[in-house]
């Protein structure tokens, strides 16, 4: 194995983690009014960095009050001879968070950084130094790549739990040492109330922690950014900021179960009636934006999620959107549906992009899986929210674009193909394959799920015929709303050799125990 560890990694981190501690508690500031508030600037909730690649990454950070970011990057963890760069003012109508971009790094390398928040009438007056870490991809090949993925957080109503350690998932891939972790999608339940307890089949009782934005279904700005904040009160969770970069992507609960464009939310719901679900996007859009370190998003209704984060020779990682641009949830029997649910403009770019992509690699990220029946039970009607709806026949509604794309990959002889997602609440893995297959122009592929990080677990979801998937491993649950408190949580780990090719996928429980293991060769168009 060629994978280089991380030498220093979580010994720079033991200074950066006790600061980070004596700043815990941040609930007492998240409603602070910044112009009440005394002394210097502090960056309660952690650092993160984002999108990283051979030679840049973005580095987020929050103030408790108005200040100037400014971020100091060294080679070393005695930051000798440090790297100074300023970064934007963070004021209210960013809600105090604020990103830097740092360009010019090095391949492959350790980068150790630490913010400074800087009072803006008096620039030497900053605040303790909060720090973090994390490598550059190798330009390479022989450097190897390892990062996990999972999705689905403080869902169902379980939030932070501090009697069975938080989100404990997080110091268990900390644990793997990744290059990189991919989040598939709800980073928050909008739409999920947090109550202080609840109560557990054997007689027991879930005990969460609560804030007034969790209290109730998230509507205007201020609470779908309280939703993101409430995440960062975890502990496990701000130490593995702090020391894995991450490549961040959303689904439905950043903004409410099963959202399409154009959905107007009725009667018998916690919304005001007439509530348009557009609306509430553009809200959640803007707070995603302002709490993850991520290329190219904005809080503009046209700010891209989108996109393709290159990391080295080996590995591409083509992040998608199967939210923003989708098609109403319907039955999905239609013969035509030049919109699905990526939309045409997004498709034309995947196709675009991994034609190009030289990478040995390539990585779909779908925040939705392919095969797997989620149906969307709204108001009784027979509708569904992925791409499959359990005909085996033909492909039909957002099958039919989903064939556009696999015929592309096949007659462009594109290799490396990988799909990973989440959503689903339970670990598999699937092998699609044409000899099985009601559609059979497409190569062979596997698609690996993995999740939830801190929800309630969900049995296997019913598989769809259409592209022929087998599923060889699944662990879920028999009954529905698994507590996190009874396990069922999971991650997924992807460790690409960097003298073979070979491409590793680990499926592994919240404690890191592995449950299946799958081998893949390089340089295959299927397999």
């Amino acid at each position: 194995m060629s994978h280089r560890p991380f030498p220093g990694r979580r010994g720079v981190l033991r200074g950066s983690l006790a600061a980070s501690a004596a700043l815990a508690l941040p609930t007492a500031l998240a409603s602070a009014p910044a112009f009440a508030l005394s002394g210097r600037p502090k960056a309660a909730w952690g650092v993160q960095a984002g999108d990283v690649t051979t030679d840049s990454g973005l580095v987020w950070v929050r103030s408790d009050r108005p200040a100037r970011m400014i971020v100091e990057t060294s080679a070393t963890e005695s930051f000798r001879n440090p790297r100074r760069l300023h970064g934007p003012l963070l004021g209210a109508d960013s809600d105090f968070t604020g990103t830097t971009r740092l360009r010019g790094l090095p391949a492959g390398e350790q980068i150790h950084y630490r913010v400074l928040l800087a009072d803006p009438h008096d620039p030497r007056r900053t605040g303790e130094p909060v720090t973090g870490t994390f490598r550059t991809a190798s330009a390479k090949r022989r450097s190897g790549v390892r990062f996990v993925w999972s999705g689905d957080l403080a869902g169902q109503g379980w939030g932070i739990n501090e009697a069975i350690g938080g989100y404990r998932i997080y110091d268990a891939m900390a644990k793997v040492d990744p290059d990189f972790f991919l989040c598939s999608g709800d980073n928050i339940y909008a739409d999920g109330p947090i109550q202080a307890t609840a109560a557990l089949p054997d007689g027991g009782v879930y005990r969460s922690v609560t804030t007034e934005e969790k209290s109730h279904v998230a509507v205007t700005l201020d609470d779908f950014r309280g939703n993101f904040r409430y995440n960062l009160l975890d502990g496990p969770l701000r130490r593995f900021n702090a020391q894995v970069p991450s490549i961040i992507q959303w689904d439905d609960h950043e903004v409410r179960n099963n959202w399409y464009p154009g959905e107007v939310i009725g009667t018998g719901t916690p919304y005001p009636a007439g509530t348009r679900v557009d609306d509430l996007a553009v809200r959640a859009r803007r707070a995603f934006s302002e709490y993850f370190p991520i290329t190219g998003v904005s809080g503009r209704p046209d700010g891209r999620i989108h996109r393709v984060v290159h990391h080295g020779p080996l590995l591409d990682v083509f992040v998608l959107d199967m939210r923003t641009h989708r098609n109403a949830n319907s039955a999905n029997d239609q013969a035509k549906d030049p919109q699905g649910i990526l939309g045409r403009a997004q498709l034309e770019w995947l196709k675009r992009e991994l034609s190009r992509s030289r990478a040995v690699w390539k990585v779909i990220a779908a925040d939705m899986p392919l095969g797997l029946v989620v149906p969307d039970g709204v108001e009784g009607k027979a509708n569904f929210e992925a791409v499959a709806q359990g005909d085996p026949g033909v492909p039909l509604g957002r099958e039919l674009q989903i064939a556009e794309l696999l015929r592309y990959i096949k007659h462009r002889r594109i290799t490396g193909t990988v799909w990973l997602t989440a959503d689903v609440h339970h670990t598999s893995a699937q092998h699609y394959d044409p000899s099985r297959a009601a559609f059979k122009d497409f190569a062979p592929f596997w698609e690996f799920v993995s999740g939830p990080l801190n929800a309630g677990a969900f049995p296997a979801s019913d598989l769809d015929g259409t592209f022929g998937p087998d599923r060889v491993f699944v662990k879920a649950p028999t009954v529905a709303n698994v507590s996190p408190a009874e396990g069922y949580q999971f991650f997924g780990e992807v460790d690409i050799d960097g003298e073979s090719g070979e491409l590793t996928v680990r499926l592994r429980e919240y404690d890191g125990t592995v449950l299946f293991t799958k081998v893949l060769q390089p340089g295959r168009v299927g397999q």
